[in-house]
């Protein structure tokens, strides 16, 4: 088809019978790339104007994080290699993009620090890494068995972690619905549990936007404990199921 053929309506028609045999996401995915082409064109002035395509509702998923005794599980159940870039993930927070393509120059093994360029992170901004004890052990580790990248397998960098070996240890420790960018959600999920600041695990996480760490609050409400008793003052005037019914039976 010619560019100038190509009208909001075809393109939803088409891709309303993607969505017929996938889901909402998965042709949220067709949209953003036509779009993405169509703007492009624009751009290049071989159009005047894209046409605007609205993408479909996408349900929310739950956060997916694992306790400590699943984290435990899976760690004993994945090969060495996988087991450090875990490990190191939990640690760190950091993608699984940035820690397959990790290099040595990016590490400060005396400050125990690291860095993100702003090139390799997905919001464009430069990420600085405090490295934990945790962390600090699995670089102890992974030292001299490359000389270029920190994680490696047979002398190669890894290029695929949620590959077999990965779905097996899930299998075996037990674990479901879990996905290795879910370490992500591991690592903030325990932060706010433990107390961590949102403001400032969005700049450990080089989130953009508030809005993709508020997704973890719900799991530390204690900072609302004090509101929540005002709906004591409420109830203490109705009095409970229990003590009303002591009323009726005397």
């Amino acid at each position: 088809m010619l560019l100038s053929e190509i009208k909001k309506t075809f393109v939803m028609q088409v891709v309303d019978e993607k969505r017929k045999e996938s889901s909402p996401a998965t042709a949220n995915r067709y949209l953003a790339l036509i779009r993405a082409i169509l703007r492009q064109c624009v751009e290049w002035e071989w159009l005047d104007a894209a046409p605007m395509l609205k993408a479909y509702p996408e349900p929310k998923r739950r956060i997916r994080w694992l306790t400590q005794e699943e984290a435990q599980r899976l760690l004993q159940e994945l090969p060495e290699h996988l087991r450090d870039m875990a490990e190191f993930s939990l640690a760190t927070g950091l993608r699984q993009a940035n820690v397959k393509a990790l290099e040595w120059n990016q590490i400060d093994m005396i400050r125990e620090v690291a860095w993100i360029h702003p090139d390799q992170a997905k919001a464009r901004k430069a990420i600085g890494v405090n490295l934990t004890a945790t962390a600090m052990a699995v670089l102890h580790r992974r030292m001299n068995q490359h000389p270029q990248y920190v994680f490696t397998y047979q002398g190669h960098p890894v290029i695929q972690v949620s590959g077999k070996a990965w779905w097996n240890a899930l299998k075996r420790a037990g674990i479901e619905n879990f996905r290795w960018h879910d370490l992500r959600h591991t690592w903030a999920s325990w932060h706010v549990q433990a107390g961590t600041p949102l403001f400032k695990l969005q700049e450990m996480g080089g989130w953009e936007s508030m809005d993709m760490v508020l997704k973890y609050a719900h799991l530390a409400p204690e900072h609302l404990v004090t509101e929540s008793q005002n709906i004591e003052k409420m109830l203490s005037g109705i009095g409970t199921f229990a003590s009303q019914r002591e009323k009726q039976c005397s």
